[in-house]
């Protein structure tokens, strides 16, 4: 069977259309790139700590933590490309370390549109493949970030990327068959790059995507054949394995390498407490059966599309088996046969380990984004038209947010229009989608990336004064020892970014929010007594100073976003409030104004 090529009889405008929303996609994805709150996860921050001691200590290896137990729990790449984009320290801001990763993401997104106008002759259909891969919610959370998958997905991908342009070459089948040696040779080395950036163990489904990869689309396939192309994937595989070996010889101590990493952070992830097949088929979230849905879940917002490409290939599947007799319709296009192999290795082997996570099979999301563009007219309109809704209210939301923000002081009146204008906009787009049939598609792709541009301007006044210490309280305190808040692993390291310059020392703050009124005042009170200064949390709405006042001094004060609530903290009756529990003050107090802080 053959998937229905899309119509190349587009017109000029829908091209420019597409081109113009791809342009918008990378804009959305290059603004606020430094800022504080785009999506991620919190080990962003655990991973900027390494790499600023790391290049404090001007050494590439070892790794150097402050953080128990978490020093050699990523490869060496990843932290060299931080040392690198900051400059050994001297550009040590986050746009700056996220760069190579938004760098990465652009040249994947480029990578999707040029294999499928390879495909389809169509440009249009190329621009909307790399629109659907930005619009995924993995690609925008773990595409910008610093601790991100952009790297490895690049690195692990490119020799199916190369398979699969070298399939679409007009050459005789027997040049076809396989790929050389050298070839191979290449393959190993970009594979070793990305298991630099993450783990020896993703050497498990890129060899095995790339091995199953190359027999699908095999003009000819024989025992020859198969054996042939084990032994070259087999030498990719060790040649990536090499490389990513070389951090055990360049590393002055590989001991502590082999057990935080191999042992530690690797093997700790095939042993579960409550049984393999006990966390396998009830452990929920963590299940096989979950596990399933990783693709749709990656998708976010159009999760529901996913699922309805998921529907369109089991109808069809079904409608090619009923016809097997007939041998046009029973044979696949080797891109096609590709783009299957590399989803289905990738989820089954990320399916077997006793831990699971959608996030896992990110490195196979641009093989989904293009199956959706080359599929686009069969996913049925009501799968888009879901996603649509879900777009529509997450941007009402975010509308709202933006208002109760300027209600409290967070932004400029200027910074509200400019959301409440992007606002207005995509709910158009959203009206467009559900009014008019023929826009719907177009329109639900649109509105997912309206959506992360809505949330950008949404936070932006958060990256501006009102998220940010005065400057001439900055220049007051340096090289002052700061007690700061840390509810997390790690998350005393953003203070390098908000009040550079300082030494902070991290404390537990997560007990004084749940029981506010006992002993806040005299822990803030210890606090004062050993340290320059103390950052301190708005425990409550109602609290418009720290408990310390009048004894103490505030320097300085910024809002930041709650990112822990605790239970039933939000609820039906205060939801259309996001003031009362979204955001909240904080604090930089100190028993007295320093007129220049001493060095310790």
């Amino acid at each position: 069977m053959h998937f229905q090529q899309p119509n190349n009889q587009t017109t000029d405008t829908s091209t420019l259309a597409w081109l113009a929303l791809l342009a918008l996609a990378v804009a959305v994805y290059a603004f606020g790139l430094g800022g504080q709150y785009i999506p991620n996860i919190g080990d962003e921050l655990v991973y900027t700590h390494i790499a600023r001691l790391t290049a404090a200590s001007n050494h590439w290896l070892p790794l150097v933590s402050e953080l128990e137990h978490t020093r050699n729990t990523k490869p060496p790449l990843l932290f060299w490309q931080a040392m690198v984009a900051g400059d050994w320290g001297r550009n040590w801001h986050m746009a700056a370390l996220r760069t190579p990763s938004l760098i990465y993401t652009l040249l994947l997104a480029g990578a999707v549109a040029w294999t499928v106008q390879s495909i389809t002759r169509n440009l249009r259909t190329a621009c909307l493949a790399a629109c659907v891969y930005l619009a995924f919610f993995c690609t925008f959370r773990f595409g910008r970030p610093f601790l991100t998958s952009a790297p490895e997905t690049f690195w692990l991908n490119a020799p199916i990327f190369w398979l699969l342009w070298q399939r679409l070459r007009p050459t005789p089948a027997t040049q076809a068959t396989s790929l050389s040696w050298l070839t191979h040779i290449g393959f190993g080395m970009a594979m070793g790059l990305g298991l630099a950036y993450k783990s020896f163990a993703l050497i498990a489904p890129a060899a095995a995507a790339l091995w199953c990869a190359q027999l699908a689309s095999s003009p000819t396939l024989s025992w020859r054949v198969a054996l042939k192309t084990t032994v070259k994937v087999s030498l990719s595989a060790a040649i990536a394995l090499g490389i990513f070996a070389l951090w055990f010889v360049l590393d002055p101590d590989p001991g502590a390498v082999w057990q935080e990493f191999i042992i530690a952070e690797n093997a700790g992830k095939l042993s579960n407490s409550l049984g393999y097949w006990h966390v396998a088929l009830l452990g929920g979230g963590v299940s096989m059966w979950a596990q399933l849905l990783a693709y749709a879940q990656n998708a976010g917002l159009l999760a529901f599309v996913v699922l309805g490409l998921m529907w369109t290939g089991l109808r069809l599947g079904f409608q090619t088996w009923r016809a097997r007799e007939n041998a046009d319709h029973t044979k696949l296009s080797p891109h096609l046969l590709i783009l299957l192999a590399w989803l289905a290795v990738w989820l089954i082997v990320f399916t077997l380990p006793s831990q699971r996570s959608a996030r896992y099979v990110v490195p196979a999301m641009p093989a989904m984004a293009m199956l959706i563009a080359l599929y686009w007219g069969r996913i049925g309109r009501g799968w888009f038209l879901l996603s649509l809704l879900l777009c529509g209210i997450l941007i009402g939301g975010l509308g709202r947010i933006a208002w109760a923000a300027h209600d409290v002081g967070i932004g400029t009146t200027l910074e509200l229009s400019a959301t409440l204008l992007a606002v207005t906009a995509s709910l158009l787009v959203v009206i467009g989608g559900l009014v008019k049939p023929a826009w719907t598609r177009a329109c639900t792709v649109a509105a997912t990336l309206a959506v992360y541009a809505c949330f950008s301007l949404t936070t932006a006044p958060l990256n501006g004064a009102a998220g940010h210490y005065p400057a001439e309280v900055i220049a007051k305190l340096q090289q002052a020892r700061i007690a700061v808040p840390n509810n997390f692993n790690g998350e005393f390291e953003r203070f390098q970014f908000v009040l550079p310059g300082n030494q902070f020392v991290p404390y537990d703050s997560e007990g004084r929010a749940a029981s506010h009124a006992i002993g806040t005042a005299g822990e803030l009170s210890r606090l004062l007594a050993s340290h320059d200064a103390v950052i301190w949390l708005q425990a409550e709405p109602t609290e418009l100073a720290p408990p310390c006042v009048p004894g103490c001094t505030v320097l300085g004060t910024r809002w930041e976003v709650k990112g822990r609530h605790q239970s039933g903290e939000i609820n039906l009756a205060n939801l259309w409030y996001p003031q009362s529990w979204l955001f909240r003050r904080e604090w930089l107090v100190a028993t007295s104004p320093p007129a220049s802080a001493a060095p310790h």
